[in-house]
């Protein structure tokens, strides 16, 4: 698959895109990621990207040409989602990710100041998401989550396919708890039904666990699932 993204911080990629399993996707050629500084596509010796809104402001608004020109000189000859990370876009849940998963190639587009001009959304944006329902100062944070969760769902860059399968999110609601050595932490033990062996014991308890678990922290998934058909909260 390959990721690109259009910033005017690309330095902060560095280490992100060299360390865990993101590092080790694309040293193994599972994944392609390049980061575009938005200045090298502006047209003046000052490489201005952004000015003065129309109609005042407090902040600067970052300039059309410059991002039209960087996405479609990167996109040319690809088959590319171009997607805008902006607080006012969709909301990225697993269902989200898993759709850009399957996409080609994908352009991350990071923006920056009070925003980006209209008009770039509407001649080269395909799609804007957001992390959550605050303001970053950039998106780039954005745009390394959605290139950490995207990379999940790539084959190959987890090696144990059922623990993407069995993650919070995945199946619409939260994992069950997990437990590893010592046996007991602080008077705390682990649940006796992990250490009887009976498989379809402690298929059952996790299974329980997971809707408790959402029943306790998130509420709002379970309601949505039981709306949906798909989930028993007495189960």
């Amino acid at each position: 698959m390959w990721i690109g993204v259009i910033t005017i911080f690309p330095q902060l990629f560095d280490i992100f895109l060299r360390t865990a399993l993101v590092g080790k996707a694309i040293k193994k050629g599972l994944m392609r990621v390049e980061v575009y500084d938005l200045r090298k596509f502006a047209d003046d010796k000052h490489k201005t990207v952004d000015d003065y809104p129309y109609g005042g402001g407090a902040g600067m608004v970052m300039k059309a040409p410059p991002w039209i020109k960087a996405v479609r000189s990167v996109s040319e000859g690809k088959n590319v989602h171009r997607v805008l990370l902006s607080p006012q876009g969709k909301v990225l849940d697993d269902c989200l990710v898993q759709q850009l998963a399957k996409k080609e190639a994908l352009l991350l587009m990071c923006g920056r100041y009070e925003g980006i001009d209209e008009r770039v959304s509407m001649l080269v944006v395909d799609e804007e998401i957001s992390i959550g329902n605050y303001v970053l100062s950039g998106g780039e944070l954005p745009a390394m989550v959605v290139i950490e969760a995207v990379s999940r769902y790539i084959p190959g860059v987890v090696k144990r396919v059922e623990s993407v399968k069995n993650d919070s999110f995945s199946k619409g609601i939260l994992d069950y708890p997990h437990y590893t050595r010592p046996r007991v932490v602080e008077g705390i033990s682990v649940p006796p039904v992990l250490l009887s062996g009976d498989h379809a014991a402690i298929e059952q308890w996790r299974k329980k666990k997971a809707i408790e678990n959402t029943l306790q922290k998130r509420p709002d998934l379970l309601t949505k699932e039981e709306e949906n058909g798909s989930i028993n909260k007495r189960s």
